[in-house]
């Protein structure tokens, strides 16, 4: 039959008490042994018997160096955990710290916009407007501020167009007076190529000298100023330059172009003056007949 387990407890008998005390001392100091050469670790066993007996059991240090070791250890283990216990500790309070300034900061914003406004003393709504109005002084020299740093950039920028501008303006004049001077210069060198018989001066193209048509030869009907003044100035060009059929083409349209605006100037005026004065428009066509405008006209 195998062995049954041994019921942990006292041993009664005083004799039994102590060989069990001595084997098991003996059992243990060979654990002990053992544990230190195989894991090379080191071990120190210190055992009282009943009647007060040291045994003690150290590996090659001595027992006074493994104590001191021991007692450090301890030492910086309590420290370790009081150090715990203390950062465990802070962090309470500086929840509770943080948690309270929170919700100051939000009870101060719903003041700010006007909230919960009711359970204010006097001196507390008089305090929370001098806020207000510090706050609303540092918005407005801050919008100031920004304005003033507007206005000045859109000045320099405005002064750096100006200046382009005058660049520019000089450049176009320059370039003008340039043109000038070239046309000048190339109306002298025709002048003297053609003094010097190098230039031919060309024929009119028209072998038929253009006649206008004498004041005689027209009707009776007398005409402005302003149009006798244009044909003796066409006559004298005529009779000055001898003008090709190109010229004549454009002399002509010229003269009908000027009629036809003193004609358009003249019924807008006389319109005028008749509405004032309640007469029909039919009566304001009677200068305008086809014989005067047949005068008018040049003769083919």
């Amino acid at each position: 039959m195998g062995r049954g387990r041994v019921q942990l407890k006292r041993i009664e008998n005083k004799i039994n008490r102590q060989v069990t005390f001595s084997k098991r001392r003996a059992g243990l100091l060979k654990k002990a042994h053992e544990i230190s050469v195989l894991c090379d670790a080191e071990v120190a066993l210190i055992v009282f018997s009943h009647k007060g007996k040291l045994f003690e059991y150290a590996t090659d240090s001595c027992m006074e160096k493994i104590l001191e070791r021991y007692e450090r250890y301890s030492y910086a283990e309590r420290q370790l955990v009081a150090s715990e216990l203390d950062t465990q500790g802070n962090w309470v309070v500086e929840y509770n710290r943080l948690k309270a300034k929170i919700e100051l900061l939000e009870r101060n914003h719903r003041h700010y916009m006007g909230e919960e406004l009711d359970t204010m003393s006097t001196k507390e709504l008089h305090n929370l407007e001098q806020q207000l109005d510090s706050a609303l002084k540092n918005v407005r020299s801050r919008r100031n501020q920004l304005m003033q740093e507007s206005i000045s950039t859109l000045q320099r920028k405005e002064k750096a167009i100006q200046e382009q501008n005058n660049v520019l303006a000089k450049q176009v004049d320059q370039g003008e007076g340039e043109g000038e001077g070239g046309g000048r210069g190339r109306t002298s060198t025709s002048a003297a190529a053609s003094a010097a018989g190098i230039l031919d001066t060309p024929k009119p193209a028209c072998s038929k000298p253009f006649t206008f048509p004498s004041p005689a030869a027209r009707t009776t009907t007398t005409l402005p100023k302003r149009w006798v003044s244009f044909n003796h100035f066409a006559q004298t060009c005529y009779s000055s330059y001898q003008l090709n059929d190109l010229d004549h083409r454009i002399l002509f349209g010229y003269a009908v172009g000027l009629v036809t605006m003193k004609i358009i100037t003249t019924t807008i005026i006389r319109v005028r003056k008749a509405g004032r004065a309640g007469m029909t428009l039919t009566s304001l066509w009677n200068p305008f007949t086809p014989a005067t405008l047949a005068a008018l006209l040049p003769e083919n």
